[in-house]
């Protein structure tokens, strides 16, 4: 039988890692779910250290919203410490979520938490790790979709090519609208650019490949 990307035993790769606790899940009114018995897998990815994203009441609520679905499932993803990133790249592990411990790469939509600018290396870390082309137009149909919401999100353009969309405004109040098109979309094999005209229909969204930038004249 083949290695697969899980591989792996927790245990070996946290030993000698600080604080392993921020890696090993489990926590009181954690949710794990059996990822064969959703339609949609979603990872809340806060681009920074566990002990910083877990005071952050915004991933919080959308984990129980989606978590209250039967048909869906989210997992929370955070920024390793350097010694576990040196330690993935230098085992071939890609980043993986608390819960279930999937490969970031095996999800279907990937939500980062965007507080401030100084996070947005922190994405590309993430990315980089989870094995998920940087740039919107150079990941396929197999790649999940990428998902910035949050106070930094209000100006997009600067990590525009990084993201698919932009959720402009409170996830709660559009997370099951966008989560009942794409189950519906995903049961009909749709490919990527048609999941994202569908989801820009909805209030709030902006997805930037379906817009032309330009540079306003300094008259």
């Amino acid at each position: 039988m083949s290695k697969t990307d899980t591989d792996f035993n927790i245990e070996d790769l946290l030993r000698d890692i600080q604080k392993p606790g921020r890696y090993t899940g489990g926590e009181y009114n954690s949710v794990k779910k059996d990822p064969a018995g959703v339609d949609v897998k979603v990872a809340l990815v806060f681009p920074d250290v566990y002990e910083v994203g877990m005071s952050y009441i915004g991933q919080k609520i959308l984990y129980f919203l989606i978590n209250s679905r039967s048909d869906c499932l989210a997992e929370r993803v955070f920024t390793p410490w350097i010694d576990l990133e040196q330690k993935l790249r230098f085992k071939d592990i890609p980043l993986f979520s608390l819960e279930n411990r999937l490969p970031l790469y095996q999800f279907d939509l990937i939500g980062f938490s965007l507080l401030y600018e100084l996070n947005y290396t922190n994405v590309l870390t993430v990315l980089d790790l989870g094995r998920i082309p940087f740039l919107s137009a150079e990941r396929e149909d197999r790649h999940p979709i990428i998902i910035g919401g949050g106070p930094a999100a209000f100006n997009p353009e600067p990590i525009a090519e990084i993201f698919d969309l932009f959720l402009i405004g409170d996830g709660e109040e559009a997370i099951f609208e966008i989560l009942d098109n794409y189950i519906q979309l995903k049961k009909k094999s749709a490919k990527k650019d048609e999941i994202l005209k569908r989801l820009s229909r909805i209030k709030g969204i902006y997805v930037p490949s379906l817009y032309d930038t330009y540079q306003p004249s300094d008259s």
